[in-house]
Order: C-alpha cells, then sequence, then structure tokens
C-alpha cells in the first residue's frame, strides 16, 4: 500500500519547480491530485504533464490569487474527484528589489500571490475537508524566517504564511484538519539554473550539507506531512535547507 492511496490532493502552482515534484511524487505515492497552473503559457506543459502521469492527475488554469477562482477551483476539484483530503499552497513569484526601488505595484504583487492566495485557497477548501479532516501545507521558506536584503516583500509574504498556518492549526485541529508550514533553502529549479556559478558558490558556503536542495527534497517532506504518518504534526514550520538556517 502506498502512502497516500485514497486520497485526493490539490496542489496549486504545479507545472515547474517545486511544484512539478510535489505533484509527481503525489501520484507516486497514490494520491489522485488536481494541481494548477495559472499563465496560458503554461498550459501545454502543464497538460502534457498531466497527460504523462495518467488519469490520476488532472491540470487546471486558475490565478490562486483571485478569491472567486480559488473559490471556483475548489467546488470544480471536489465536484471531479468527489472529495478533498490535502491542500498544497505552493504558487508563489519574486520581485526582488531593495526597499528603496520597490514600487508599490511590485509589493502588492508578491502579497497577493504568496500570500493571498494561501487565504483564499485556504478558506475555500475548508469547506470540504471540515468533513472528514485533512492536511493543508503552505510554502513558506528560509526568507520568512531569516529575512534577506532586497526581498521585502518575499520575507513578509513568506513569513505572513508561517503565522497564518499556525493559526489554522489552532482553529481547526479540532474537527482533524491539520495544517503546517513548510521553509525551503535554495532549491535547484529553473530560476536558479540561470544563476552565475560565482553567485551559487556563495550560496553554497552557508548550506552545511554543501549542496542545494531538489525539489524532491521539498516533495518527499510534504508527502510525510500529507501522509498517516504525519497524523500528530500541526502548527509546525519544518525547513528543508539543508542547514542553512542553523
Amino acid at each position: 500500500m502506498k502512502l497516500l492511496d485514497g486520497k485526493t490532493a490539490l496542489i496549486t502552482g504545479g507545472s515547474r519547480g517545486i511544484g512539478e515534484a510535489l505533484v509527481r511524487a503525489f501520484v507516486e505515492h497514490g494520491a489522485k491530485v488536481a494541481f494548477t497552473y495559472v499563465s496560458p503559457g503554461s498550459a501545454a506543459r502543464s497538460e502534457a504533464l498531466a497527460a504523462e502521469l495518467g488519469e490520476n492527475a488532472r491540470a487546471y488554469q486558475s490565478d490562486a490569487g483571485n478569491y472567486a477562482q480559488a473559490e471556483a477551483l475548489i467546488g470544480q476539484v471536489v465536484k471531479d474527484f468527489e472529495k478533498l483530503d490535502i491542500v498544497i499552497n505552493n504558487a508563489g513569484i519574486t520581485r526582488d528589489t531593495l526597499m528603496l526601488r520597490m514600487t508599490e505595484e511590485q509589493w502588492d504583487e508578491v502579497i497577493q500571490t504568496n500570500l493571498k492566495s494561501v487565504f483564499n485557497l485556504t478558506k475555500h477548501a475548508l469547506k470540504p475537508m471540515i468533513r472528514t479532516g485533512g492536511s493543508i501545507i503552505n510554502m513558506s521558506s528560509v526568507v520568512g524566517v531569516f529575512g534577506q536584503q532586497g526581498q521585502a516583500n518575499y520575507a513578509a509574504s513568506k513569513a505572513g504564511i508561517i503565522g497564518f498556518s499556525k493559526s489554522i492549526a489552532k482553529e481547526y485541529g479540532s474537527r482533524g484538519i491539520r495544517c503546517n508550514a513548510i521553509a525551503p533553502g535554495f532549491i535547484a529549479t529553473e530560476m536558479t539554473d540561470a544563476l552565475d556559478e560565482k553567485t551559487k558558490e556563495g550560496y553554497l558556503a552557508g548550506i552545511p550539507l554543501k549542496r542545494l536542495g531538489a525539489g524532491t527534497d521539498v516533495a518527499n517532506t510534504c508527502v510525510f506531512l500529507a501522509s498517516d504518518m504525519g497524523a500528530y504534526i500541526t502548527g509546525q514550520v519544518i525547513s528543508v535547507c539543508g542547514g542553512l538556517n542553523m
């Protein structure tokens, strides 16, 4: 028996990077997975991923930062899969710049995509989950724990996710709903692939394990938390960072 047999999961931002690793891992461990993408340019990639993984994966175009779209998404996923056991709020963006250069638009865009999306999806997912219990996992960041210059907007959004997750854990623990946050460190994605070697070496110098993380490192932690093996864990922030924030 696989760890997630019989469970249905919704993963936002599932078309690439950590999100794609999550989708693959959850299907591998037996879950039925609904995952989202927001840009029309990601449609072909997302549909190809769903086709590759077979009947247990389905892609949906939806903007998690949009309240009405989030509500419609939850309704459609429950209709298509008949239940919802796991929500992973993974959608996120960066708009990095120093505070004196940061525009209001850059601030608002990051907060809406990274933090408001977590409110949107969680609020609407609670209705179907409150009858059966389940696991909500919110993607924070080590930057939300200790900050980072040039990322005040991103750090604020990710720190907000931590407080939000702890609050939901306390509010709905009695209904069998667990809520935890994951704080990844530097994970190898298409974004980090574009960095020059000197920058990568600078990151690695601060990581005790001396490597960038892989999407599977984050995905495996989420599988554990979403499964019955994580049944007594809630309200926690679990860093997947190679020791970066020790």
